[in-house]
């Protein structure tokens, strides 16, 4: 009906509701409709006018605050894994997220606790369900994602760029090259871009296409997809275009030299983190330490080394001791692998004892003597089996001979594995005897003296009171048993980060 009327007054362009309504009563008066006229009038306003709909705000789903945060005795920080926010290289976690979170975990005197999320929309509804209390990504601020996120103050801003392959043979003839490259935006239209699922990209590429007045054809990818994983794919040749930001393709364009990312998309954004909108004391929290660790170096130290050190990351991208781009986590793969097995251990859990005692340096000494691998004293090491400590075949077999022993021990009273190897560890470290008073503690005072977590472990800490370790039932003494216990988690928790990158 719209198209009838526009046709009759030598346009194909639709008329608005008012105009619509302003040309039938001209029609109408015109061709003697009149009886008609509000039949057609209400014809046209119930198929032209889309219905409206209620637009629905997610919000929180519980209520945890800085207070709650701090009772339970940790933070849940959400992060993407890329080469940037947190990866593993030969052993250890890294990244600038990962690094700012130690910090600022420290400085909240609580626990930090790893959650790798590569969706955004996954990430903000873990967020407000309580299943996370900070998403740490490189994370742009906008107007619809302020409508059910706070944002911390503001990290840096950075711009998104266009990522598109270098032609062939480009290095010869760089002049020739910068002439087949895309650096007007308006080049884009009716060409297919991909961007991240969830991503700021997708909005923004639908604005640009808005403002330039043509389609560009937005591809978005799989939700599990990692941010890097589009910028590989241009590099390689499986797709033309996408967009990310600058500070992630800069980083990315050491380790693909045939990528291009010269081509500016949007002005500057804002980079931050989130809480969620009902966590305004933690947010304040992450505010003032954010400008404290600004004012201090510490911030810069950090932003410098990743952001503004890209010849350093490609170096890490292209180990094979990279969870980025490897499968390997240390020199001594093999030799673990094997000693595991007879331990009846996941490979990956003896390689966190390993880093933990030593970073994989099979010369490391600690200030008590303690040398090699798995950090054995002299005469440990020498019952054991190991002559030479500095021998990394002679340090793991002793090693995990130890290993044996605390097992062969602990599985008289714990028959269950996975709580028993808990137990070993925090043998391993402190001492079989003192993990004994532990036990006998929780015996006496009504724990649970075959769980390790919130029973043994609370006791084993009241080892620095009097009162407990004068008690009959403890025969090795004072022990300040904080750090097997804090031994125990980063070991375990280490080992559940493996299992996330290496097979």
């Amino acid at each position: 009906m719209v198209v009838f009327f526009a046709q009759e007054r030598g346009s194909t362009e639709p008329l608005s509701i008012f105009n619509q309504y302003v040309y039938f009563q001209y029609m109408a008066s015109a061709f003697s409709f009149r009886k008609y006229f509000c039949i057609l009038f209400l014809l046209v306003i119930s198929c032209d006018q889309p219905a409206i709909k209620e637009e629905k705000v997610l919000g929180p789903e519980v209520h945890l605050d800085l207070q709650e945060i701090k009772e339970r005795g940790y933070l849940n920080a959400l992060v993407d894994n890329n080469s940037i926010s947190y990866f593993y290289y030969k052993g250890g976690a890294m990244g600038y997220e990962y690094e700012l979170l130690q910090r600022l975990a420290k400085h909240l005197e609580v626990e930090l606790r790893i959650k790798v999320v590569t969706s955004i929309d996954v990430a903000i509804e873990r967020l407000n369900k309580g299943y996370g209390d900070v998403i740490a990504f490189p994370f742009t601020v906008t107007t619809e994602r302020k409508k059910i996120l706070q944002f911390t103050k503001t990290h840096f801003n950075t711009s998104q760029v266009l990522v598109q392959r270098k032609p062939d043979n480009w290095a010869d003839n760089p002049h020739l090259a910068e002439k087949k490259m895309i650096r007007n935006p308006a080049d884009l239209i009716g060409k297919k871009v991909y961007v991240k699922y969830g991503s700021a990209f997708k909005d923004r590429l639908i604005n640009l296409s808005q403002e330039l007045g043509g389609e560009i054809i937005i591809e978005e990818d799989s939700a599990t997809a990692e941010t890097e994983s589009l910028i590989r794919k241009v590099a390689e040749g499986e797709i033309d275009y996408t967009v990310t930001d600058q500070m992630i393709a800069m980083v990315n364009a050491a380790y693909y030299p045939n990528i291009d990312i010269l081509t500016m998309v949007s002005l500057p954004q804002r980079i931050a983190w989130a809480v969620r909108k009902n966590s305004p004391d933690l947010l304040t929290a992450i505010d003032n330490w954010l400008v404290d660790v600004k004012k201090d170096g510490t911030f810069n130290v950090i932003y410098n080394r990743y952001f503004n050190s890209p010849r350093t990351s490609a170096i890490r991208r292209k180990s094979d001791y990279s969870s980025l781009g490897g499968n390997k986590i240390s020199v001594y793969d093999d030799l673990i692998k094997k000693k595991a097995k007879e331990l009846d251990w996941d490979w990956r859990l003896l390689a966190s004892v390993i880093y933990q005692e030593s970073t994989f340096s099979p010369t490391a000494e600690s200030w008590a003597g303690a040398k090699g691998l798995m950090q054995l004293m002299p005469s440990t090491g020498k019952h054991y089996g190991a002559n030479d400590l500095l021998d990394p075949v002679q340090n793991i077999n002793a090693g995990v001979n130890f290993l044996k022993f605390l097992d062969r021990q602990w599985g008289i009273t714990i028959k269950d594995k996975e709580e028993r190897i808990k137990f070993m560890l925090a043998s391993y470290n402190v001492g079989f005897s003192h993990v004994i008073d532990g036990r006998n503690l929780a015996k006496k005072y009504g724990g649970n003296p075959i769980l390790w977590e919130g029973e043994v472990e609370s006791f084993l800490l009241k080892k620095s009171d009097p009162k407990y370790y004068r008690d009959p039932v403890v025969k090795s003494g004072y022990c300040r048993c904080e750090e097997p216990v804090k031994y125990v988690k980063e070991v375990l928790n280490r080992f559940e980060e493996y299992k996330l990158y290496i097979n």
